[in-house]
């Protein structure tokens, strides 16, 4: 057992979670010189203001929203931010509501209708700060009235166990819904909006993180009935969803807003948070402890076992000839994969990873290999993510447990449950995707 390296692999894991932490993201693009407001590369002058309110919704949106108090203070009127249980921040003049993550639930519809109410009412006097991280998407269920939430539920769960990306899954979800696509941004105008944003998406495209409440959608219904026709689901679909994205074809239901709508000529966004900030930051904590270290891409998507069987490849070549790296060396990647649920087991995508990697390195030695999530929730459990090295299999059947047999039930989380090798962080209100560490000692 590499117990010095699952212990640095940790390590190495968590320098990269605290370069992301969402409340310090927004104080470097957010501040107050006199009564000018610097967003970024941006200015607004305070004074032709009348009010300042701060919405939100994410998993990192209770942080982000802290951070908007500390520099705005007693300017902010009020607000209503929409975190996942437990992803919470002492918040002064912003209404914190929890709420159900990644399946919505009749919290997240109650608040979103909140929120809705608060923006709908204001004028072109108003200033309104968004924040919004990964989760915002299950966080604001709003659907149309014809479709009830468990319907949208239920249209979720389809997508979420068919291995539709994130991009195909949040086309769907923006057409289904009343504030997805950019259509916040409609209710907000003609107030000034001012989004500040977390990414969670591979290549940080703003219409896709959160579902881009208030950004230009240009997917459009055509493109949701191509994505659900390519994973078999249209038959499928609750009967009110078919019914709506067969109207939305027939040109009998508005387009969601494209980028060149006027309602975003008083919209601004801002990035403030990304994978590769998370990369870098491990990179360099693997350099302090003495490994030579490499970022392999911030962009990792598709299948996870395929995605998982090239990084032991990568494992194989350092050791045999010392590339890319000569060891000791840290291998880094992020991004995003996908899984095809089968069986009915327990896991998420960075424990299936994990489980593959054991099977592909057992009885290697001097590897190690950590795969997490950032957000500390990785699927619908409690474990960010596992850490495996070469005797990860040996130990398990030595303990009667049949590696194979976990993973052809996607049962990945039970797995490393008994071998105590999951990574729990607890919630980490960030979210900027996957983190995966390789060491080779």
């Amino acid at each position: 057992m590499n117990t010095d390296l699952k212990t640095e692999a940790r390590q190495i894991f968590e320098a990269g979670l605290r370069a992301v932490d969402p409340k310090k993201a927004v104080k470097r693009f957010l501040k107050v010189e006199k009564n000018t407001l610097h967003v970024g590369a941006l200015r607004l002058n305070l004074e032709s203001f009348r009010s300042i309110w701060v919405i939100g919704a994410g998993k990192g949106s209770a942080a982000m929203a802290q951070g908007v108090e500390e520099i705005l203070g007693e300017r902010i009127e009020g607000g209503i931010v929409i975190v996942k249980y437990g992803y919470v921040a002492p918040l002064r003049r912003v209404r914190l509501i929890e709420a159900g993550h990644p399946t919505p639930d009749e919290n997240g519809w109650r608040a979103t209708q909140e929120l809705v109410d608060l923006v709908a009412n204001l004028g072109s006097q108003d200033l309104v700060l968004l924040v919004v991280s990964g989760g915002g998407s299950a966080l604001l269920p709003m659907p149309v009235e014809t479709i009830t939430l468990s319907e949208k539920v239920e249209t979720t769960d389809l997508l979420l166990k068919s291995g539709a990306s994130i991009q195909e899954m949040n086309a769907v979800r923006k057409h289904l819904s009343q504030v997805k696509g950019g259509q916040l941004a409609r209710l907000v105008h003609p107030a000034a909006l001012v989004s500040l944003i977390l990414s969670d998406v591979v290549g940080d495209p703003l219409d896709v993180i959160a579902s881009g409440p208030t950004v230009g959608d240009p997917s459009t219904f055509q493109h949701c009935a191509k994505f659900l026709t390519r994973y078999d689901l249209w038959e499928e679909l609750p009967t009110s969803v078919r019914l709506h994205l067969q109207a939305g074809l027939e040109g009998k239901v508005p387009e969601t807003p494209k980028p060149d709508d006027p309602i975003f000529e008083q919209a601004y966004s801002v990035l403030v948070g990304t994978n590769l900030q998370a990369l870098e930051a491990a990179a360099a904590e693997a350099q302090a402890l003495g490994y030579s270290s490499l970022i392999l891409s911030s962009m990792i998507e598709g299948d996870t076992a395929e995605a998982a069987r090239f990084h032991t490849a990568l494992v194989r070549e350092t050791i045999s000839s010392g590339h890319p790296l000569r060891p000791p060396a840290c291998l880094i990647s992020g991004g995003e994969t996908t899984v095809v649920v089968r069986g009915k087991g327990k896991g998420g995508r960075n424990q299936e990873f994990a489980l593959v990697a054991a099977l592909d390195l057992a009885g290697v030695e001097g590897v190690c290999l950590l795969s997490g999530g950032t957000d500390g929730t990785d699927g619908p459990t409690d474990a960010a993510g596992a850490v495996v090295d070469g005797a990860t299999v040996a130990q398990a059947l030595a303990k009667g447990l049949d590696p194979k047999e976990f993973l052809e039930n996607n049962d990945s989380y039970h797995f490393f449950e008994h071998l105590d090798d999951l990574v729990i962080t607890g919630p980490t209100n960030t979210n900027v995707m996957d983190l995966r560490v390789i060491l080779v000692g």
